[in-house]
């Protein structure tokens, strides 16, 4: 959820900020960061005040079991307290993106990442924290990624800046900027809510389904991942070029990068169709966590296929401001066919149900998204 509001905050004015760079205008790309950042700021500071305060129910709600609900309190807590600088940090990630500059963007990333790897055990097994070290060091290397971004721009390494005045000066600018980001709002808020629906229903079978489905999210998800960045790399790219009137490349970059997408998507596909077993066992040493997981896990590497165009035409309509497009393409994976596909198809076949449905939903994107695709390439030619 809070990933979901940072990107809508950040995707939103990086788009805008990309177009308007296109076209020469730097000073009314600075208005979108600013107001941008400090909205994403203040909005993270009142979900993790109200989510301190309604924990109980927060993790309820999230798909915790009585088990589970002091581990989920303990995480979570670390969690809501760095929620706004974690949320701001997606808008800081994503301005330099759309600018053009991923590779500062990449410096903030992965110093906290590679952090966060080193603080875990030392939290976990060090300190004897247990799961809320894991907790405290999300916090801190989040923290630390924050304030490596925020340097980018207080030193002038970037186009556009961040100026209180003009967030004050400027609200009117963000319905604009959160129409905008709706898609990626819709699209990984979704994905909070199928992880809560995929829990429910896998409940029915007990912890080990529970364990199963959550290991097959999480290496799904690393994949997954980089489709998104490969998609994610297109969209300042597109953007400008589309800002620049420049129709031809954002055609053809488009191209590129859905089959540099269904090359490194179907290379790993193939590997971990093969070594599904053995990837779940890694996580948990559990013969029936391990039986349920690696079903799951192949019917979504095989899935992976039909997702570099889904995963293009949302970025390309988001880029373009074709907001309505990309909004609609958000909803499809994890909202309109997977929810009402899991709860058909756990009613009839049970547990495979479960364990089919984000596949049979990722193919029934694909096919729906295909043709709107081709119909706006062909329209663009014109």
């Amino acid at each position: 959820i809070i990933q979901a509001l940072g990107f809508m905050f950040g995707h939103g004015a990086g788009s805008i900020i990309a177009r308007l760079l296109g076209a020469k205008e730097e000073e009314n790309a600075t208005n979108y960061a600013s107001v941008s950042f400090f909205s994403a700021l203040f909005t993270g500071a009142v979900f993790g005040s109200l989510g301190l305060v309604f924990s109980n129910q927060l993790m309820n709600l999230l798909g915790s079991t009585s088990t589970i609900l002091p581990y989920a309190k303990d995480y979570g807590r670390y969690i809501l307290i760095a929620a706004p600088v974690t949320m701001a940090s997606f808008v800081l990630n994503n301005i330099l993106r759309y600018e053009g500059k991923a590779y500062l963007a990449m410096i903030g990333l992965t110093t906290g990442g590679i952090l966060n790897i080193i603080l875990d055990p030392i939290f976990i097994y060090k300190f004897d924290m247990g799961i809320a070290g894991a907790g405290l060091a999300i916090a801190l290397s989040q923290c630390i990624s924050f304030s490596i971004l925020l340097s980018m721009f207080l030193r002038g390494k970037t186009q556009s800046r961040l100026i209180f005045s003009r967030f004050l000066a400027n609200l009117k600018k963000l319905p604009l900027i959160m129409q905008t980001g709706f898609p990626s709002l819709i699209r990984q808020g979704l994905n909070s809510v199928a992880s809560m629906c995929l829990n429910h229903y896998a409940g029915f079978y007990g912890d080990p389904a529970i364990a199963a489905m959550s290991i097959v999210s999480r290496i799904c998800f690393f994949i997954f991942a980089v489709g998104l960045g490969i998609g994610q790399g297109f969209q300042p790219v597109c953007g400008f070029n589309y800002g620049a009137k420049r129709f031809d490349r954002v055609k053809k970059a488009f191209y590129f990068t859905v089959a540099v997408g269904e090359i490194f998507l179907g290379v790993l596909a193939i590997i971990g169709i093969l070594a599904s077993g053995k990837l779940i066992g890694c996580f948990r040493d559990d013969a029936q966590v391990i039986a349920i997981g690696t079903v799951a896990l192949r019917y979504q590497l095989v899935a992976l296929f039909f997702q570099p165009i889904t995963i293009c035409a949302t970025m390309l309509f988001q880029s373009v401001g074709a907001n309505k497009y990309a909004t609609a393409f958000s909803m499809l994976r994890s909202g309109l066919i997977f929810i009402p596909m899991l709860a058909i198809l756990h009613h009839f076949i049970g547990l495979s149900g479960v364990q089919s449905a984000q596949a049979i939903a990722d193919v029934m994107t694909f096919m729906i998204t295909l043709p709107v695709v081709i119909r706006f390439m062909k329209k663009l030619c014109k």
